[in-house]
């Protein structure tokens, strides 16, 4: 037999050796890789969950001036880290009247009053406000929306009437001022500004945070202000 004839029959083995090495080393490869799956993609999902974390706050910042409690996974994120004891979402012009017609012995006076308010709707952010950040969703739990305040812009004196002994005092003239601002509250509070708010500071956030699962606000019944 040749020399040529017996290297060829001794590089087939080596040939097949190192196939069978190269096969064995892809195949371990691929089974640490698929080993390692799992832990690599709860990796990458705490991180995405964690800048959505940061985009969460960023839009508290942008929309209400604060850093909220956030949570992910059930895990403190952020503390709350900026104290404000209200939002703000939103405010509307308020128009009301009131009058005061009282006869005495035969003898009327009458006032009647239009009052203009600016109405401000938002939340009482000393109640409770937190976020949890989840996979499948982000939980948004705050206090319902409500009437934060009204503010006087201008009272009109519509009637001012005095009787012949039955005169208008200064204490009748301050208590139907009195009374204009809690009309003013009422009437905005029955026109739905408050659920017009909660539902301003969904899209206000959705607009802000674009998250790829959805964003629930769960509104919590709280103390009403007075």
């Amino acid at each position: 037999m040749s020399k040529s004839a017996v290297a060829s029959r001794m590089s087939w083995p080596l040939a097949f050796t190192l196939i069978a090495l190269f096969i064995a080393a892809v195949v371990l490869i691929i089974f640490l890789r698929l080993e390692s799956w799992p832990a690599r993609t709860a990796r990458q999902s705490a991180g995405e969950l964690e800048r959505l974390g940061k985009d969460v706050r960023a839009a508290f910042l942008d929309v209400a001036h604060l850093q909220p409690r956030i949570t992910i996974n059930n895990r403190v994120y952020m503390e709350q880290t900026t104290p404000v004891s209200e939002l703000v979402v939103l405010s509307r012009r308020i128009e009301v009247e009131h009058e005061l017609l009282h006869t005495w012995v035969g003898s009327s006076k009458r006032v009647k009053l239009h009052g203009t308010f600016n109405a401000k709707a938002g939340f009482d952010l000393q109640q409770d406000l937190s976020i949890d950040i989840r996979p499948d969703e982000i939980v948004v739990q705050l206090p319902h929306a409500q009437i934060l305040g009204v503010e006087q812009e201008q009272v009109d004196v519509l009637e001012f009437e005095n009787g012949l002994w039955n005169r208008i005092s200064g204490q009748d003239l301050q208590s139907e001022l009195s009374i204009l601002p809690q009309l003013a509250s009422k009437k905005a509070a029955e026109s739905g500004l408050p659920a017009e708010a909660e539902r301003t500071l969904q899209r206000q956030l959705g607009e802000r945070i674009h998250p790829s699962q959805p964003l629930h606000l769960v509104f919590k019944d709280g103390k009403k202000r007075e």
